[in-house]
């Protein structure tokens, strides 16, 4: 059935989101409604969304800690329980902290604590492209973005002057990338998902450049899975930092914090 053909409704907009496989489909139609400028992008949205779209993508934007981030094609969908990572930082960092958000996607991770904060100097990287043009969007006048390879693109002088490092790393394993939901194994670039072979070989590039970053006492601050925790942990302690793992049992999250050794620094 064209969802063009039947009047644009909530009534005729859900069967045709539940027949296309949407748990939440009620939620998902008034969030068209919602968003949606008129009947042609009522129409235009919900077939997107059958096809198989992801929703953020199809509405434009990923409610995150928040904040509406602008997330589209190619970009990867920040999800709800990175929230905690970031309620970590906050709880870590003070107004005007000098804060790195790499792998940055979207930039959600940086713009949301920078909003908590109030406050901040804040840098974020990614390699995508596209990922770099939103998050200059979210983040805005709040931040510098670069496009490039982790840390190459920031500026030298952050060098042993960064309070918290944001790194929302991709920790897939390979063989499990084609185990995702198509959402995000076929709409999101790989890069934001596949982490090698045991998931860590992203975490390890960046734990072996994050100390000369660091400022001392400085913080590190990345997501991993449950099983993969205890790994995170040595890889994080062979670097020199001092690792500790916090979980959330409301968001299913998991987060390394590592700290640099040294007496923190506020200017």
């Amino acid at each position: 059935m064209s969802v063009t053909a039947s009047p644009l409704t909530l009534a005729t907009i859900v069967p045709a989101l539940r027949a296309a496989g949407c748990v939440f489909a009620e939620d998902e139609a008034e969030l068209i409604l919602a968003t949606a400028a008129g009947p042609a992008a009522v129409a235009a949205m919900v077939e997107r969304r059958v096809a198989g779209l992801p929703l953020e993508h199809v509405l434009g934007w990923a409610e995150f800690d928040g904040l509406r981030i602008a997330v589209g094609p190619g970009v990867f969908v920040p999800r709800r329980r990175t929230e905690f990572l970031v309620r970590q930082a906050a709880a870590l960092a003070g107004p005007g902290a000098v804060v790195v958000d790499l792998c940055c996607g979207s930039g959600a991770l940086g713009a949301a604590l920078a909003a908590t904060l109030g406050r901040a100097e804040l840098h974020a990287s990614d390699v995508e492209p596209a990922a770099v043009r939103c998050a200059r969007r979210n983040i805005g006048d709040a931040g510098e973005v670069y496009e490039g390879d982790l840390f190459e693109p920031l500026p030298a002088s952050l060098r042993g002057r960064v309070e918290i490092l944001l790194a929302n790393v991709p920790y897939v394993p390979t063989d499990d990338v084609e185990l995702l939901p198509p959402e995000a194994r076929i709409h999101e670039p790989r890069v934001a998902l596949d982490g090698g072979a045991d998931g860590l070989d992203v975490l390890r590039r960046v734990t072996a450049e994050a100390p000369r970053w660091l400022a001392p006492g400085g913080h590190l601050l990345v997501e991993t899975s449950e099983r993969q925790a205890a790994r995170a942990e040595e890889t994080v302690a062979r670097s020199g930092l001092i690792p500790r793992v916090v979980t959330s049992d409301e968001l299913y999250a998991t987060v390394v914090i590592a700290t640099r050794p040294g007496p923190a620094h506020r200017p």
